[in-house]
């Protein structure tokens, strides 16, 4: 989470979440441990015991009382010479106008005479695919944490958040995201429909507009541990054991991806996952596209089915001119294409010569269909309806 002000927060797409953990501790604070520490347990004691025993404590949120405990500390330590306080810098900086025309010079129109820089463009489609990305993400994360189970139409979240960065840019904003912690808080609040949202932005203008002072005694440190407890929700121990246990085809390119985020980047970790998944299933398909078993062995003959997959592509060319090259002779063989909804080319290629090296092994070939049953097919890309060009 970016916050106004603070440009030592903010992170490039090529510079991993590793890299700035690690910068991180080397500039530890002990006003800002004290303070994460104490907000932690403020959250976990009001979600995990207060929350359950009166429901007066449902009607303020746990976030809410630990930011109001960070202001307060700063309140106390912030002056003094104990070491306790926190420094400016650790604290959220948004602008102070002393008047609504100073306000107003806070917005800025764009500088037109940049637009035939081309680091401008790579910048701004890096900085609309990280988003893009990390929307979509978080509209997975808050439909599961939704009580209603409702799904997110995804193209329309897109383009409200594409019509918003463009607002936002003309008028000298910072880029616009979906992020989960404003959802899942939202969710946790009671939050149920669009007017939630929208008062949630109503609601950061006012404190923007009239109570920045308050807003600026807000300890940085209150909100990463809000960060932590949200992360702990969505990504905990149970998760991934479970995934675990459900076998290597779904564990992996979990583990995957959480490694590859936070080693590289949001951006360069959704491709590497991207990529493991695509060559899984590849080898999946490839290891998955038929099914061969013995029927029937009498009078030295064998009576074989291979039932092919619902995709057979290119891929699988290799494994099947291997298996039917490895028939023996006087073999009967049933070729069950029932459930095939793609066949390739390429395959149906094979199948045609092998029609023809069937005849001179005395192998009978039963092809079983949708389109109904024929006995030696001599033409399979006319069967299925391929017609060749002349």
């Amino acid at each position: 989470m970016v916050y106004a002000g603070d440009t030592r927060f903010f992170r490039s797409p090529e510079e991993s979440l590793l890299s700035v953990l690690t910068n991180m501790l080397k500039a530890i604070s002990l006003g800002a441990v004290i303070v994460t520490s104490i907000a932690l347990a403020i959250l976990m004691v009001w979600d995990k015991v207060l929350s359950k025993k009166h429901a007066f404590f449902k009607m303020f949120p746990g976030p809410l009382v630990a930011v109001i405990f960070g202001v307060l500390y700063q309140l106390f330590f912030g002056n003094s010479n104990s070491g306790f306080g926190i420094d400016k810098e650790n604290l959220i900086s948004v602008p102070v106008p002393v008047s609504f025309s100073m306000f107003l010079t806070q917005f800025a129109s764009p500088d037109f005479s940049q637009i035939t820089n081309t680091e401008i463009y790579i910048v701004a489609i890096t900085l609309a695919v990280v988003a893009s990305l990390e929307t979509l993400l978080s509209v997975e994360a808050t439909d599961k944490l939704d009580p209603r189970k409702r799904t997110t139409p995804t193209n329309k979240e897109l383009i409200a958040q594409g019509v918003g960065n463009s607002v936002s840019g003309l008028i000298g904003g910072l880029p616009i995201t979906r992020v989960i912690v404003r959802s899942s808080a939202n969710i946790q609040s009671g939050g149920r429909t669009k007017l939630s949202a929208i008062l949630h932005g109503f609601l950061l203008i006012i404190s923007v507009v009239l109570i920045p002072q308050f807003l600026n005694l807000i300890p940085l440190a209150v909100l990463a541990a809000v960060l932590l407890i949200v992360g702990y929700k969505l990504a905990n121990p149970k998760q991934f054991i479970t995934l675990f246990k459900l076998g290597k085809t779904q564990f992996v390119p979990f583990i995957n991806a959480v490694i590859a985020i936070v080693v590289t980047n949001l951006l360069t970790g959704i491709l590497l996952v991207l990529a493991v998944g695509f060559i899984t299933i590849l080898i999946t398909s490839y290891k998955n596209f038929h099914f061969l078993h013995i029927e029937d062995k009498s009078n030295g003959d064998q009576k074989l089915k291979m039932t092919l997959a619902e995709e057979v592509t290119f891929l699988n060319k290799g494994a099947i001119l291997r298996e039917l090259n490895n028939l023996p002779e006087n073999t009967y063989l049933e070729l069950d294409v029932r459930k095939t909804r793609v066949l390739d080319y390429d395959v149906l290629e094979i199948l045609d010569e092998f029609s023809i090296k069937a005849k001179n092994r005395n192998i009978t070939i039963k092809l079983i269909s949708e389109r109904g049953i024929v006995e030696n097919p001599e033409n399979y890309k006319e069967f299925f309806g391929l017609k060749m060009p002349a």
